[in-house]
Order: structure tokens, then sequence, then C-alpha cells
């Protein structure tokens, strides 16, 4: 009778523990739902353009091997899951905007639930759980909370690109918990909240044991979200180290015993990075200046990262200002600048030491933080970005947690309150920042008001402003500053030669930036491709623009929009048409949805003897894309003409364009013609 009773009280109170999870669950999930509400509206920035609007491997998701498979350079490169999500955002609401900042906070709020379920379960386990179990729960939701909340997460959860941080964050958290969910016992707490641990070898009956199998499956789920990380980005490379500190300081108290233990789950963790080789061997992450050759030396990186990690910490505690893009101007090539940056970093360093031999939970932390920004803030060169906020995503935690537990300590339960005041003020602050990236403009006009000696904040800018038709000379001032601040400054070259290009008798001007361009940087596909543009409108340069796509096609194959332009170029050059015809091949092989490649290629085929039949089926391809579109049917009615017994769908045709465009003057003297012919052919039939 005792047995049943406890079994009843056991469920009930595990009822109890499970109902307060969810609602602190449901509570996180609101409060970022609120953060973050006014941010669905934000434009595509920057990197944006190159991840989602110019890549053509996320607008075809039944084409797996092309998703897995992004271009070797960009934001994609070495990062098929990442493209993968974008595919699957694409399938879902093609270019809206909205739908991918959907996407974005859901992953954000399912890492915050993470980072919930491995603060509560680790203030569980037996050398925690006296000094923090009977507020297990309210701890790990406030931290969590805080972390969901706070400002310096928003350029990873609003800009829609950075997706790579918060996707990857996601799994590195669920590489953690898996494992804390396999080695740990079940949890379950009382009514009033003290934690009971249920023993795996010393529990009354078999239904109360943790099952081998079950530690076993979340084991498999542990290796297999740190296989999807190594597929999304490279600083997961940090995360089988980091559950290898976490067992030797919450479970098996050395790394020996860990490795004992779990042989064969670290190697598969290790195996991972299998994955991560391959595919930054596949990429070619130099030509997005990551690495020794990107123009900038191991030593001044270095030391740039010891005021940038400073910087971190500063933000962590005081999110003022922040800033979109830092631009290099925040390279340092004087130790002596960076002198009291050491010391903080190297007083902290040895505080994380000695922590870890007295206090795991500090230790572990201090190597939370370090560890996960190893990869981007040591000695190995990220040229245009040595500080993005978006790589405090996950080390930021640590920051959160250390917070509120010494908060915890010091005032108990009065702490609380505290904190929710902290968590109100930081969401009210999330919403503020999310109001900065209302547009393209506003972004970058605050970027450069914190950052005014940023030679690539004026050059966004200007990119911004001259979509405005009354901003253009706004647009070019900040060029011009650009090019002040940095002369040798290629991307400013080439865009500055953009915005001429757009002015009435610029454009010999926007062909001597693009030629500037070229000459700092010679493989710059945007350069020869914005070069090439210009010189098709050059009276007899077309052989010089042909020449200059070419190197573009080279740079990127899969730009589906400058094989398109070279096509283009090609058919109007004499014997050229048969590559323009194989161009025009490649595009629509490239982008099957792209009714005018279909359209242009049909016309290129009716040139050709014997191709006519081909030009037929790619006007039907490029109606079916478009069924209104006026031209295809105009270009199809005159094929049709020229095959005996089509008249009459010719005319059906005609009629279509001429119902669409009524002041189409071919249209009608195709149709009168083709009225007339049908016409003479009954009269002969008579």
């Amino acid at each position: 009778m005792s047995d049943a009773i406890n079994t009843q009280d056991k469920t009930a109170s595990k009822s109890i523990s499970d109902w307060q999870v969810f609602a602190v669950a449901g509570i996180l999930a609101l409060a970022a739902l609120g953060a973050y509400w006014n941010s669905f509206n934000v434009p595509f920035l920057l990197d944006d353009v190159s991840a989602i609007g110019e890549n053509p491997s996320i607008c075809h998701l039944g084409k797996i091997c092309d998703v897995l498979s992004p271009s070797t350079t960009g934001p994609t490169a070495a990062r098929p899951l990442l493209n993968l999500s974008f595919a699957l955002n694409y399938a879902w609401g093609g270019m809206s905007v909205r739908s991918y900042h959907v996407v974005n906070l859901l992953i954000h709020i399912c890492a915050g639930l993470a980072l919930l379920g491995i603060v509560r379960r680790t203030l569980l386990l037996p050398n925690l759980r006296e000094l923090y179990g009977k507020a297990a729960l309210p701890l790990a939701g406030f931290a969590a909370l805080l972390w969901t909340l706070h400002p310096l997460q928003t350029e990873s959860i609003t800009y829609i690109s950075q997706r790579a941080e918060s996707l990857m964050g996601l799994f590195y958290l669920l590489t953690l918990y898996g494992f804390i969910r396999a080695v740990s016992p079940d949890l379950t707490e009382d009514n009033k909240g003290n934690g009971v641990r249920r023993e795996a070898a010393g529990s009354s009956s078999p239904s109360e044991r943790t099952p081998a199998s079950c530690c076993i499956r979340w084991l498999i789920v542990s290796v297999a979200a740190c296989l999807c990380g190594m597929a999304t980005k490279q600083v997961m490379v940090t995360a089988p180290v980091l559950v290898l500190l976490y067992d030797r300081a919450f479970v098996s108290g050395s790394f020996r015993s860990a490795l004992a233990n779990r042989r064969w789950y670290y190697v598969c963790l290790a195996a991972t990075w299998l994955l991560l080789g391959f595919l930054i061997h596949q990429s070619s992450l130099a030509a997005v200046s990551v690495g020794f050759n990107s123009g900038v030396s191991w030593l001044t990186y270095a030391l740039t990262e010891l005021r940038v990690l400073v910087g971190y910490l500063k933000l962590a505690f005081w999110p003022h200002p922040l800033i979109f893009d830092y631009g290099t101007e925040i390279l340092v090539t004087n130790p002596l600048t960076v002198l009291p940056y050491a010391l903080i970093v190297a007083a902290i360093l040895a505080g994380v030491a000695i922590a870890w031999r007295r206090s795991p939970m500090a230790g572990f932390l201090g190597c939370w933080f370090f560890l996960i920004l190893a990869p981007t803030s040591t000695v190995v060169p990220i040229a245009e970005q040595p500080m993005a906020e978006s790589r405090m995503y996950l080390p930021l935690a640590a920051g959160v947690v250390l917070t509120t537990l010494l908060s915890y300590h010091f005032g108990r339960r009065r702490a609380f309150a505290a904190l929710g005041f902290l968590v109100v003020g930081l969401s009210t602050l999330t919403a503020y920042r999310n109001h900065d990236y209302r547009s393209e403009v506003s972004i970058w006009e605050d970027t450069v008001a914190q950052q005014p000696h940023s030679s690539r904040g004026h050059s966004h800018l200007g990119m911004a402003l001259a979509k405005i038709p009354d901003r253009l000379s706004d647009a070019i001032g900040h060029y011009e500053e650009a090019l002040r601040l940095k002369p040798a400054y290629a991307d400013v070259h080439n865009n500055f030669g953009i915005v001429l290009a757009k002015m009435p008798n610029r454009l010999p001007d926007a062909i001597v930036h693009y030629e500037i361009a070229l000459r700092l940087e010679p493989n710059s596909f945007k350069a020869h491709n914005n070069l090439a543009n210009a010189l098709t409108k050059m009276p007899g340069r077309l052989a010089d623009a042909i020449a200059h796509y070419e190197t573009a096609v080279r740079l990127r194959p899969d730009s589906f929009a400058t094989r398109y332009n070279l096509a283009i170029t090609l058919s109007k050059t004499p014997g050229r048409l048969s590559d323009a015809i194989a161009q025009y091949e490649e595009v629509v092989r490239i982008k099957p949805d792209f009714a005018e490649a279909h359209n242009n290629l049909a016309n290129a085929l009716v040139g050709m003897p014997g191709r006519l039949t081909d030009a037929i089926d790619h006007y039907e391809q490029a109606l079916r894309i478009k069924p209104d579109y006026v031209e295809a049917h105009f270009n199809y009615a005159v094929a049709l003409v020229k095959i005996p017994g089509r008249l009459e769908e010719a005319i059906t045709h005609y009629e279509k364009a001429v119902r669409l465009k009524p002041n189409f003057v071919e249209a009608h003297n195709g149709l009168a013609a083709a009225n007339a012919e049908i016409e003479r052919l009954k009269a002969r039939q008579k």
C-alpha cells in the first residue's frame, strides 16, 4: 500500500515539475516574441543578398545535391545545413523577408529552451544540488531569459544571414544537452521544489532505473547534433572539447575517467571534425578574407583580438553602443596600444585557471567563454570583420549564467526581483535595437554615427542611399568619404562605380572605378561583372564586355544572372550565336524557372537550322512559368507560323499578346498577316 502511495506521490510531483518547466518555456517563448515582434519586416541586409537573393542553390529544394553543395565562397560556403535552411525558407515563402525572420526567431527560442534545460539539469547534479537544487528551475529560467532577450543577440537574430551563428548555436547547445541527459539520472522535484535524484543503480524497482538504451539514445542525439553543427558553421569545432570539459568538471572528475567511461562517444564526437575538415577543404575561405593569405598578419590580428575580447566582455554587461559593422579600422599594429587590454585578458584567464581547480562551475563558464571565441579571436585573421557582435551568441551564456548564480548567492530569493527587472530592461533594449534595423539606411546611418572612421560603413550607407532617387548626391558624398579613409579599397571603388553608372554621363567615370577595383583585387567577381555591364553600353566595347563576363563566370560558375547577360551580349556578336545558346542553356539548368531565359534561348534556337522544335519547347516552358508573358506569346506565335498546320495556334497567341498589350504594333501586324493567310488557305480549298 505504501509503495502505491509513494508511486502516486512521485507521479504527482513529476507532473507538477513538468508543468512548471513548460510554464517557464512558454514565458521564454512569449518574451522572445515580444522583444522581436518589430523585427519581422527588417529588409535583407549586406550578406543576405548573396546568401539568399543571389543564391540559385536555394531555389529548388528538390535538387537536394545542389542545396547541400552551396557556392564555395560567400556566407554559405562550407555550410550546407545553413543553405538547406534557406532553401526550406524559400520553398515556404519565396523572397518574403518575414518568413526568414520567423524562422530565425524560432531557432533562437529553441536555443533558449536548450540552455534552460542545460542549466536546470546541471544545477540538479549531485555536486550542485545542495546549493541550487531548490531554485534550479527559476535560476535556469532567468538565465535563459537573460540570454534570449539580451540586445547583444539582435545581430544573430535580426540580421538574417547570421542564422549561421544561431543555428550553429542551437546544435552546439543540443550537443551538450544530449550528453547531460545521457549521463545524469532522471530528475524530478517535490512540491516544494527540492531536487530529487533517481539513482540509476540503486532504484528499488526496474521502472525507476535510467535504462542504458535511453542513455545511448541521448548520446546518439548529442553526436548527431554535433555533426549538424559542423555542417552549419566552423565555430562548432570546439564543441567536442567543451563537452569533455563539462564531463571532467561535473560528471567524471578527471579527463582519464571521462575518456575511459565514454571512449566510443568521444571517438564519434571527434569524428565529426572529419566532416568539418572536408567542407573547409571544398570551400574557398581565403576568397572571403579568412586565413593567413587575407592581407592581415597573424600578429596584427592577435593584438586586435585582445582589444576585441575586452569589448565583448563590456558589451555582455553594458550593451551600448551596439554596432552593426565594426569595419577594418579597428585593426591594431602597435602592441603598446593594447597593453591594458592584454593585462585584463591575462588576469581573467588566470582567474579561470584558478577557478577550474577550485570551483568547477566558475571554471567551466570561463572555459565556455574563451573556448567558443577561440576560432575567431586568436591568431587566424578574419580580415573584413575582426569584431562582430554575432560571435558573442554562445559565449554570452557564460556571462548571464554567472550573473544569475552570483545574484542568487548573495541575495537568495530576493535576487529574483532584481533579475526580473533586468529581464524587462533587456527586452526593452532589444526591441529598441531592432528599431535601428528598420531599413538599410537606418542601420548604416547608425553604424556610421558610432564608427565615423569606418570606410566600409560609409560605403554601405552610400549603397543604401543610392537606392533612393533623390539621395544620389548624399550617396556620392559617403563614397568619397570612404575612399578618403581608405583609398585602396576595392569594394568601395566597385560600389561607387555602381552609383555613377546610374547617373547621366557618368558611365566613363564608373568604368574607371571598376578598373581600379580590378587592379586592387583582380579576382573580384562583382567588379568583373559590373565592368562588363557598363562596357555593353559603350560603343565598340562588346568584345571587352564579353571577356569580363567570361572571367566573372569562371570565378562564380553558378551566377545565372552573369551568364544571362553574357548570353545576351554573345547573341549580339556576329558568329557567337552558338556560344550564346550554350550560356542560355546553362542559365535554365541553374534556374529552371527563369522565364526570360527560356524565351531568349528559344529566340536564339529559332535562328539555328533544325532547332525549331527545341525553340517551341522553351517558349512553352516560358509561358508555363509566366502565363502573361507578352513577348513570349508573340515570339511563340512567330515560330508557330513557320510550322505547317499550327497557324491557328499562332493566331491564339497573337491574340493573347494583343489582349495583354493593346498597343503592341508587331503583334497586331502578325495577327493580321496570320488571319489573311487563313483566309487565303480557305479560299484555295474552295
